[in-house]
């Protein structure tokens, strides 16, 4: 579970809420009409964007915002260090059915065992990370077309009450509710679009780059362990991808070591 994202999230709902419920009554807030053409507009436009597999494959790949994991860099680089000991000393075919962290090394590996040379599994497995790109941009792309239209229906909704306010001004009673309208569609537009679309949309870009950078150093490993590459050479050469303190410390280590 990411925390973060959902201590975000569940955090400012809850700010709002505490200013709601500390004012006037919560049902001011509350205005069937509003939430129609906000909430059923908007998811409405947006469907209108995407075919019907991105719109709602996007749904299911929002479910990473708050739940997904990769392995740390550092354990990844370990365990394709202790691969590349296995390759050396017994043959690829010593990699047959051992279990491995992720599925796209998994996958990698079979490639090994199957005897496809260095060329091709870059390339297929560069396709496989293509396309795992493409799926997870395409669920974040939905969630910032819906940052972007649902203000724009709250606007909408602003308009249609402020119409209707002013096409009904001799009748006291009809200027509060299409004021609620006009001012309610505005308010949720925003909360949509500032507290739940943009959040998620930003996370699981950052999902993405996150995935596509693990793949690319199981690509890199694959491809070295393929050529024959020392274990040694490969470790340094994946530890590239260690972030700069990480790296640093994993210096010093080993300057200490020696």
């Amino acid at each position: 579970m990411d925390f973060a994202t959902l201590i975000g999230l569940v955090g400012a709902i809850m700010l709002i809420a505490s200013a709601v419920i500390l004012g006037v009554s919560p049902e001011v807030f509350l205005n069937p009409a509003s939430l129609l053409i906000v909430v059923g507009g908007s998811l409405l436009v947006v469907l209108a964007k995407f075919s019907f597999s991105q719109f709602f494959d996007a749904f299911k790949v929002a479910a990473r915002a708050f739940k997904f994991k990769l392995p740390e860099t550092q354990a990844s680089i370990d365990e394709l260090v202790e691969v590349a000991q296995i390759a050396r000393k017994q043959g690829v075919l010593g990699l047959e059915g051992r279990d491995v962290s992720s599925p796209f090394l998994a996958q990698g590996i079979q490639m090994l065992v199957d005897g496809q040379d260095a060329n091709t599994i870059k390339q297929l497995l560069n396709k496989e990370r293509l396309m795992t790109l493409d799926h997870n941009r395409s669920g974040a792309k939905v969630f910032n077309a819906l940052a972007d239209v649902a203000p724009a229906m709250g606007m909408i909704g602003t308009l249609i009450g402020l119409v209707q306010m002013l096409s009904n001004m001799e009748d006291p009673k009809s200027i509060g509710p299409a004021m609620a309208v006009a001012l309610l569609t505005t308010l949720y537009g925003a909360m949509i679009a500032t507290m739940i679309a943009t959040p998620i949309a930003d996370k699981l870009s950052l999902r993405m780059t996150e995935e596509a950078r693990m793949q690319s150093l199981y690509i890199d490993a694959l491809v070295a362990i393929q050529e024959g590459t020392n274990p040694r050479i490969i470790e340094q050469m994946l530890s590239s991808y260690l972030p700069p303190k990480e790296r640093a410390k994993k210096g010093e280590a080993e300057t200490v070591s020696d």
